[in-house]
């Protein structure tokens, strides 16, 4: 007999099902959660590209008022002061500053929204949390392990939530996956994970070096980086070409793959971390992050590997960034898109689709630049993120799960630079038996700015 795909569409579950079943939009995905009618005093660090979809994902689900906003490019900062007025209930601007200690020392905000560049990410966290904010901080975390270690040692000090825009796992479907496919034991035992990306992200220019606009703070924003001849504007995608202000590939993208495997196989930090690659292939760009990497994560009795090319074709076309779990008993395939799973030796394939909200937020479809498939868990996260404020709970994306999956994915850059496999003990902060890698968990920071391991 023929095998059937079965399908699995949330939204016409969502239809079919009575409005007492689903309390809330996302009430069948166990977050049976309303928001307080608190308003909630926000600020944004970093108001670019993702910085302002986070923050608008925040303003549908929860009552808010954006009483600042921060970013060292004026032309950036005014254009979001002008959108968050259109999308705020009480369409007020909120205050605006060039510099973020200036912003977090009102000491007025509750939560702050980071989405400035990697190379940001600690200090400002922290610096939010010491002023009494909860923080929704971007992935990757940090730039080294030890900004991380420090991340999650403030955010267990002050006592507050942090949430890491590690969003897979507030994805619908992909939580449909987890609960259908991976805890119900679909799957089997599971001894080895595929994660790739083979999108071509890499920067190819080789702009000129030129003059500093007039409207953008060039020195504030390499701030503890190392400062690079200025050679155009860095957003949107232009610094992450660079390894000074990020993790190349892998940090960008493989930490969101990890971290959704490592959510749904309940992993914590790998035992050992090997890699290698390089730039193999496209050699004429300033762009100095590999354009080839492999890397493997090992766990007992698992492996999880990892593959991205920023040249050819992808190895499966209808999975280009993605995640596969191999079990005895079948095969789940994941992505920001879709999920499969493919039992073994015959039985029913089940295919789980991306959910839209379109109808519910129209205002989604003449966003600029918005990721229309992220959208629904992107609030989802939000959501989760207030819960957890509220009622005293870590969320979802706790910054110390996004300090692992961050961490594993600089060991594996640190792996390929020595060139051998390396073993993190996070007790002691070291890598074990290594001291000349050891050194390397730490970057050096450019002055007067001073590295957060070191306060």
């Amino acid at each position: 007999m023929e095998n059937t795909k079965i399908h699995f569409d949330r939204r016409k579950f969502l239809k079919g099902t009575s409005a007492a079943m689903v309390l809330s939009s996302f009430g069948a995905y166990g977050l049976d959660f309303t928001p307080s009618e608190k308003t909630w005093r926000v600020g944004l660090i970093g108001t670019g590209w993702y910085g302002k979809s986070d923050l608008f994902r925040l303003i549908q689900v929860a009552n808010v008022e954006v009483i600042s906003l921060c970013d060292v490019d004026e032309h950036l900062l005014t254009e979001a002061a002008e959108l968050v007025s259109q999308r705020q209930k009480s369409g007020k601007k909120p205050k605006v500053y060039s510099d973020y200690r200036k912003m977090l020392a009102k000491k007025d905000l509750d939560i702050v929204l980071i989405g400035s560049p990697d190379h940001w990410h600690a200090l400002q966290c922290i610096d939010a949390l010491k002023a009494g904010a909860h923080v929704y901080v971007q992935k990757p975390i940090s730039v080294d392990v030890l900004e991380g270690e420090a991340m999650v040692a403030a955010a267990r000090k002050y006592n507050k939530v942090v949430q890491v825009g590690t969003q897979r796992k507030s994805t619908p479907h992909l939580i449909d996956a987890k609960k259908q496919i991976v805890d119900a034991g679909l799957l089997g035992k599971i001894s080895h994970v595929e994660m790739c990306c083979y999108y071509h992200m890499r920067a190819k220019d080789n702009p000129p070096v030129q003059p500093v606009p007039e409207y953008l703070d060039y020195d504030m924003w390499t701030g503890p980086a190392p400062l690079r001849p200025y050679d155009g504007l860095p957003h949107r995608r232009w610094w992450r070409a660079f390894m000074e202000y990020g993790n190349g590939i892998t940090g960008d993208m493989c930490v969101h793959m990890l971290d959704t495997v490592r959510w749904m196989l309940d992993l914590g930090w790998p035992k050992r971390i090997s890699a290698t690659g390089g730039i193999y292939v496209q050699k004429d760009s300033k762009s100095n992050i590999a354009d080839t990497q492999t890397a493997i994560f090992e766990y007992e009795e698992l492996n999880c590997i990892w593959n991205h090319r920023t040249w050819g074709t992808p190895a499966d076309p209808e999975y280009p960034w993605s995640f596969k779990l191999f079990g005895e008993k079948g095969t789940l395939m994941g992505s920001t898109m879709k999920a499969d799973f493919i039992p073994q030796g015959g039985g029913d394939p089940i295919h789980f689709d991306v959910l839209y909200e379109k109808e519910k937020y129209p205002e989604d479809l003449t966003e600029k630049d918005i990721e229309l498939n992220a959208a629904p868990a992107t609030r989802l996260h939000m959501l989760d993120f207030l819960n957890a404020i509220e009622k005293g709970t870590r969320p979802v994306a706790d910054i110390e799960e996004g300090h692992i999956s961050t961490a594993s994915c600089i060991l594996a850059n640190l792996a390929m630079k020595t060139e051998r496999p390396l073993v993190y003990d996070p007790k002691n902060k070291i890598i074990i038996d290594d001291a000349a890698a050891t050194q390397l968990l730490k970057r050096d920071y450019r002055g007067p700015w001073e590295h957060p391991s070191q306060s």
